[in-house]
C-alpha cells in the first residue's frame, strides 16, 4: 500500500505472510561415478518426513524528493521465520547390496531479522562533468535459535527394493541432542558511490563500502559462548565507453565481503566470505529491438560455506574457489509479437586453496557447477484480430555434466529439457499454462551435499496461473 504525503513524499507499507507444509526429500544416491540406476521417483526417506515453515514480514519504504536533484530514501523491514522438520538424513551406501544407512532427526528453529537502510542521492555537476552521488548506511540484526535432536535407532533401507519400516514421529523419542543454540549477527554498512559522466559516451562508477560485523554464538548444550568481530572495506570501480551509440564497452573491478551465518560443529561462526571480481564486456544493439551482451569474468571467493556431509545441520568452509568464464546473452523482438531470449555460458570453477586437503583437494572442480550451459526461450503473441493477446512459448535448456561433490567422486549427466507455455492476456489480467519438462526427460538438477542427497529434476509438470493488476 502506497500513500502520498504531499507532492514530494511517498510512503509504502509492505506486509507478507507465508505458510508452507510439504514433504521433505533428501533425494537419491550415487553408485560408482554416476547416480544410482533406480527410478527417479524413488523415495529413500520416510513417507511421513515433513518440512513446515511460517513466515511473516512487515516494513515500510519512504522516499522524499527535496528537489529534482536531491532524494532521500529510508526503509525498514522486520521478518520472522519459524520452521520445523522431521526428516531422514543419508548415511553410508553398500553399493553391492544396495543397503543404505540412515539417520532420523528433527529441527525446530526461529529466525528474526531487523533491517534499516537510508540512502541520500544527489545529482550535480562540476563544470561539464555530471555526478550522481549516493551516500548511505544500512544496519541489520539477525537472530537465530533452535534445536536439533535425533532418533537413536534408524532402520536401513534397500535402494533397489525399499521397504518402509515404521519410524516414530513422537519427539519424546528423539533423545540424541545435536544442537541447542542461539546466534546473533549485527552488521553496520556505510557506503559512498559516485556515477560520473565525463561525456555522453564515457562514464565511470567509483565507490566503496565499509562493513562492521559483530557475531555471537551461544551453545546451550555445552554452556559456552563464542564471538567474532570483523571489519572490511570493499571498493568497486566500473567504466563504460561507447565508441558509437550502438556499442558499449565496459570493465569493472570489485571486492565483496559477507558474514557467514553458517556455523561449524563446535557452534562457532565460519569466517566471513570474501571475494574479488574482474569483468570486461561489450553490449551491442544489433537492431533497434535486439541487443546482445558478451562478458568475460574472473572471480575468486574464500571461506565459502558448504554443508558438512557428516553432519548436515552444520557447515564447513571450502577454502578458496576460483571461477572464470564467458557469458553471451541475446534478447529482443525479431518481428512484432515474436520475442527471443538466448544465452550461453562457460564456467571453469575449481578449488585453488583448501581448508581441508582431504575434503577439498586443490585442483578439483567445484560441485554443482556445469562447465557449459545454454538456453533458448521464444514466445509469439498474436497482435490483432479476435485472438489478439493469445500467445505461445517454447524453450530449451541444456546443462553439461557436472561434478557431484568436492572430492570429484561422481558426476551428474548432461541433459536437455524442453519447456512450453500457452498464455492469454487482455487489459489488466493474464492467464497462463506452463508445461515444464515437456518430454518427461530423466535428469538430475543438483546435489545438496555428498553422495547421498542428489536432487532429481521434476518430471513433466503442468502449472496454471492467473494474475490481475490493479
Amino acid at each position: 500500500m502506497t500513500a502520498k504525503i504531499g507532492n514530494s513524499t511517498d510512503l509504502t507499507f509492505e506486509f507478507d505472510y507465508l505458510n508452507v507444509e510439504q514433504p521433505f526429500d533428501r533425494g537419491l544416491v550415487a553408485i560408482g561415478d554416476r547416480p544410482a540406476d533406480i527410478p527417479i521417483t524413488r523415495f529413500l526417506g520416510d513417507p511421513d518426513d515433513v518440512y513446515e515453515v511460517e513466515e511473516i514480514g512487515i516494513g515500510y519504504r519512504l522516499e522524499h524528493r527535496f528537489n529534482e536533484n536531491i532524494t532521500l530514501r529510508n526503509a525498514f523491514r522486520f521478518q520472522q521465520s519459524d520452521s520445523f522438520d522431521q526428516k531422514t538424513q543419508p548415511g553410508e551406501l553398500d553399493e553391492e547390496t544396495g543397503n543404505f544407512s540412515r539417520r532420523f532427526d528433527s529441527n525446530n528453529d526461529t529466525e528474526r531479522r531487523y533491517a534499516l537502510q537510508t540512502d541520500l542521492i544527489s545529482k550535480f555537476a562540476t563544470g561539464s562533468i555530471e555526478h550522481t552521488l549516493l551516500f548511505g548506511f544500512d544496519l541489520s540484526r539477525t537472530e537465530t535459535e533452535g534445536t536439533n535432536r535425533g532418533l537413536p535407532f534408524a532402520p536401513d533401507i534397500n535402494i533397489f527394493n525399499p521397504i518402509y519400516e515404521e519410524v516414530s514421529r513422537d519427539l519424546d523419542d528423539y533423545t540424541e541432542l545435536g544442537r541447542d543454540d542461539f546466534n546473533r549477527t549485527d552488521i553496520l554498512g556505510i557506503f559512498l558511490q559516485d556515477q560520473i559522466a565525463f561525456t555522453d559516451n564515457f562514464k565511470m562508477l567509483i565507490g566503496g563500502r565499509f562493513d562492521i560485523v559483530d557475531q555471537e554464538s551461544e551453545d546451550r548444550l555445552e554452556d559456552t559462548t563464542s564471538s567474532q568481530y570483523d571489519e572490511a572495506f570493499t571498493p568497486r570501480i566500473g567504466l563504460v565507453y561507447q565508441p558509437i551509440e550502438e556499442i558499449s564497452l565496459y570493465a569493472s573491478f570489485s571486492k565483496s565481503f559477507a558474514p557467514n551465518f553458517a556455523t561449524a560443529e563446535d557452534g562457532s561462526f565460519l569466517d566471513p566470505e570474501r571475494g574479488t571480481q574482474y569483468e570486461i564486456g561489450i553490449k551491442a544493439d544489433i537492431t533497434e529491438r535486439i541487443s546482445a551482451t558478451l562478458a568475460a569474468y574472473h572471480i575468486t571467493k574464500t571461506n565459502i560455506a558448504t554443508t558438512n556431509p557428516d553432519n548436515p545441520d552444520f557447515s564447513l568452509p571450502v577454502g578458496e574457489i576460483t571461477s572464470q568464464g564467458i557469458e553471451l546473452d541475446i534478447a529482443g523482438e525479431i518481428l512484432p509479437g515474436w520475442r527471443i531470449i538466448a544465452s550461453y555460458s562457460h564456467n571453469n570453477s575449481e578449488i585453488t586453496d583448501t581448508s581441508d586437503a582431504e575434503s577439498f583437494p586443490v585442483g578439483n572442480k567445484t560441485e554443482n557447477v556445469a562447465p557449459n550451459t545454454a538456453s533458448l526461450w521464444t514466445t509469439y503473441e498474436i497482435q490483432e484480430g479476435s485472438l489478439q493477446g493469445l500467445g505461445f512459448g517454447l524453450g530449451l535448456f541444456y546443462a553439461d555434466e557436472k561434478t557431484g561433490d568436492f572430492e570429484n567422486t561422481y558426476k551428474l549427466p548432461s541433459f536437455i529439457r524442453t519447456d512450453a507455455a500457452i498464455f492469454y492476456r487482455q487489459n489488466n489480467w493474464r492467464a497462463a499454462v506452463n508445461f515444464r519438462n515437456l518430454f518427461d526427460v530423466k535428469y538430475y538438477e543438483s546435489v545438496n551435499f555428498g553422495r547421498g542427497a542428489i536432487q532429481p529434476g521434476a518430471p513433466f509438470t503442468v502449472v496454471g496461473s492467473f494474475a490481475i493488476e490493479f
